[in-house]
């Protein structure tokens, strides 16, 4: 078959309707059956689709995706699988219902077509007992990690009657269309990264139970500290649900051997039982570990006292040891001789002593074990990462010490020095043969951090560096903390104008860093207005104006990546940039007017100009102003490139790719497109409407702030804004206005801005608690 362009899901539950809205996100038609209901035969599925709409966060990328998803039902429409080039089949774990269903698609499918189960329990063997060879040989496990919007995890099992065609072409689906890392399992209880993660979920439990620890003492240990997310492990199970928790153990323990190191570290968990029967399974229920109470107006953490079973008012807790990690890293942690250093010890020793026993039994190579618990649990690095970082000379002697028989692979990387290795340029894992070979990149993949091992950075400083991509294009990287620009990255940007040129024919913004840029250093506006550096800051505005429009009209292509937060200072940079390559991931936005400022390193002016030129929207001089000053003034943030587009962040001939893997050689490859025959674009004029505009913004503005909408210092930003926007005193629509003179309207109404009390005042809030203030 010549690929897979329409698909089905059979079962509407909470991870089959979200598979099915992923499979729309990635422009795919997709059928989505249930059950046949009373009244509306398809009435579960549409329910599904509606749930999905308004639910938060949002299974679609756009408003407009959900149009690709058609409820069915499947006593009705089973027979629509003839036209199907994919069904993935996410009904209940039960064992005799998934056969009856495979028998009725057998019948229906079109030939060749595929068939893949989402189980995360049942084994490929005992799914297709019974099938025809036929139908084995065109079925596998993707098993989706939820929400599969957002998890890039597919774990893909498949059997040994597989047709090695069907494996890669789904594996490629997965991979180029749904953006997802796909890692290969066997045939095992748990797959890969549940059988690991269900292990350290049961052992961080049990030893924050045994050592009495408050669940928020042990997840700030069992959190950031070891580079986990920051739920630390009882949050996590309130976001994966309690119930799902204990299905997932009942399941292991039942699958799993007697004498398998799961069975001595579980145990029956009481407390949770009793949440269960109560409603309490975690966040999509009443709370579990953690539950938010009303009181009056306000939210009140609670957290559950593991004693009592009672909840009480939720701490931060002061633990001591954790800041080690925060110096010295887990490494440093794991040698504390206290309460935290001891936790964080005891589940990490194990749980990498137990990953080490499960290969090649799990997986192949310890190289997919660690990918499986970076893309499925979010961990920043794997058991195996993990335990070069706390040094595998230390964890073998302890575990001997504890009179635990280090596993063969923990005792092969001892004698080998680890179980990763650079050499020559190139990252290399032990494998279970003992030799180490090079850590495995998708074809088409290009990876900076790889460029950044085997090669010197054309120029570097402290927040940027420019890298060699090859064939000509070179790379801009900023890697302050949260990316953001300051006065160091605008002299990289600079030095890139001048070098690029010499070697290159263009250059792409791009970092492998969680988000692209948070925008202009917060920390260092406030600095410099609480010692009243007024001209620093405006310095700071000039500059930054100064070499975004050299970026735009350089003599080479620019091509910005974005993924994560693209937010104020980092949005402008996408729109300045000759084109655009994002991340389907990528939220972006200009939000200065929440921390009491306006764009003012060219947003204002661009977005405007973009507007203008958009032959989509209406013409004349208003139409663009009121767009961009509702866009600008409520400080919109898109949730995905595709409602960036609708926004006008991203243009129509953009790009979007799904996998971050990817992302870099796509913007290289859109970067050579243009640099074939590049041409700087020539200076924007803009007709504005001058005062008879800014006076109808006024109008509007103050209607918001009689009813409330809005607050004082609202109004003064947005009219700030207006004057921006419209031209300033002197524009009249029947002229034509120069972006270099409303950039400097943009600089002065910043300069304004950034002086006063409340503006002053939203920039310190947003750095003490990441929320806007209004006042």
């Amino acid at each position: 078959m010549a690929g897979i362009e329409r698909t089905a899901v059979i079962g509407a539950g909470v991870m089959g309707g979200a598979i099915a809205a992923h499979l729309a996100n990635a422009g795919v038609a997709t059928l989505l059956l249930d059950v046949k209901s009373d009244g509306r035969p398809s009435a579960i599925a549409e329910k599904a689709i509606a749930r999905m709409r308004t639910a938060d966060p949002p299974p679609f990328m756009s408003r407009a995706a959900h149009l690709r998803v058609t409820p069915g039902n499947i006593d009705d429409d089973l027979g629509r699988l003839a036209k199907t080039d994919l069904v993935i089949e996410a009904v209940v774990e039960d064992l005799a219902v998934k056969h009856d269903l495979y028998e009725r698609i057998e019948k229906l499918r079109k030939a060749g077509s595929l068939v893949a189960s989402n189980t995360s329990t049942l084994p490929l063997a005992a799914l297709v007992e019974g099938r025809s060879a036929g139908f084995r040989r065109d079925f596998v496990i993707t098993h989706f990690f939820n929400p599969p919007r957002y998890m890039r995890l597919l774990e893909l099992v498949v059997g040994p009657e597989t047709r090695r065609e069907a494996a890669a072409l789904i594996a490629d689906f997965a991979d180029r269309r749904l953006g997802k890392g796909v890692v290969r399992g066997h045939d095992t209880p748990g797959f890969i990264a549940n059988r690991i993660g269900a292990f350290w979920l049961q052992c961080a439990l049990g030893e924050a139970l045994d050592r009495g620890l408050t669940v928020e003492a042990a997840d700030a240990v069992m959190g950031r500290p070891v580079g986990f997310p920051k739920t630390g492990v009882f949050g996590l199970c309130d976001l994966v649900g309690l119930d799902l928790m204990l299905g997932v153990d009942a399941s292991l323990a039942a699958r799993l051997p007697p004498d398998d190191p799961y069975q001595r570290v579980r145990r029956d968990l009481p407390l949770v039982r009793t949440l269960v029967a109560r409603g309490y399974t975690g966040r999509k229920g009443k709370g579990g570990f953690y539950r938010l109470r009303r009181d009056g107006g306000t939210r009140v953490k609670e957290a559950i006292d593991l004693a009592t079973g009672e909840y009480r008012t939720a701490e931060r807790p002061r633990v001591e040891g954790v800041e080690w990690a925060r110096s010295g890293g887990v490494r440093a942690l794991v040698a504390q001789d206290d309460a935290a250093g001891a936790y964080a010890w005891a589940v990490l020793s194990r749980t990498i002593a137990y990953a080490a026993g499960r290969v090649p039994e799990i997986a192949d190579e310890i190289e997919a074990v660690d990918r499986a618990m970076r893309l499925g649990y979010n961990w920043s690095a794997g058991p195996f990462e993990l335990a070069d970082r706390i040094g595998v000379d230390d964890l073998a002697r302890r575990l001997a010490e504890a009179g635990v028989e280090a596993p063969p692979m923990l005792a092969r990387a001892v004698a080998s020095g680890g179980f990763y290795r650079v050499h020559e340029g190139r990252r290399q894992y032990l494998s279970c043969a003992g030799d180490y070979r090079d850590v495995p990149r998708p074809e088409g993949t290009l990876g900076l951090a790889e460029i950044k091992l085997a090669s010197a950075p054309l120029a570097a400083n402290g927040s940027a560096s420019l890298w060699d991509l090859g064939d000509g294009v070179a790379c801009l990287e900023i890697h302050t903390k949260m990316n953001t620009i300051d006065a160091d990255v605008l002299a990289m940007m600079g030095r890139a104008v001048e070098i690029v040129p010499r070697a290159h024919r263009a250059l792409v913004v791009y970092n492998e860093g969680q988000h692209f840029s948070a925008g202009f250093n917060l920390g260092l506006a406030l600095f410099a207005a609480n010692i009243a550096a007024w001209p620093m800051i405006e310095e700071m505005v000039a500059q930054g104006q100064k070499v975004y429009r050299a970026l735009k009209y350089a003599p080479f292509p620019v091509v910005a990546a974005p993924s994560g937060l693209a937010l104020g200072g980092g949005c402008e940079i996408l729109l300045h940039a000759d084109a655009v390559q994002a991340h389907a991931e990528s939220y972006i936005g200009l939000v200065e007017t929440g921390v009491g400022v306006i764009p003012a390193w060219g947003g204002c002016t661009a977005l405007v100009a973009r507007f203008a030129a958009d032959p989509r929207r209406p013409r004349g001089p208003m139409p663009p102003v009121v767009a961009a000053f509702e866009t600008i003034g409520l400080a919109k943030v898109a949730r995905s490139a595709f409602e960036a587009r609708a926004l006008g962040f991203l243009r129509p001939s953009d790009g979007i790719t799904f996998n971050r893997d990817r992302l870099l050689a796509d913007a290289k490859a859109l970067a050579l497109q243009l640099a074939a025959d590049y041409r700087p674009p020539e200076p924007a004029t803009l007709r504005l409407p001058g005062p008879s505009g800014k006076a109808a913004l006024a109008l509007a503005l103050g209607d918001l702030r009689h009813k409330g909408v809005a607050t004082e210092h609202d109004e003064t930003v947005a009219g700030a804004l207006a004057e921006v926007l419209t031209g300033g005193p002197e524009a009249d629509p029947i002229d034509t206005l120069p972006e270099d003179r409303v950039m400097a309207l943009e600089r002065a109404a910043f300069a304004r801005l950034i002086r006063t009390a409340p503006t002053l005042a939203r920039l310190e809030h947003m750095l003490e608690t990441g929320k806007p203030l209004r006042n």
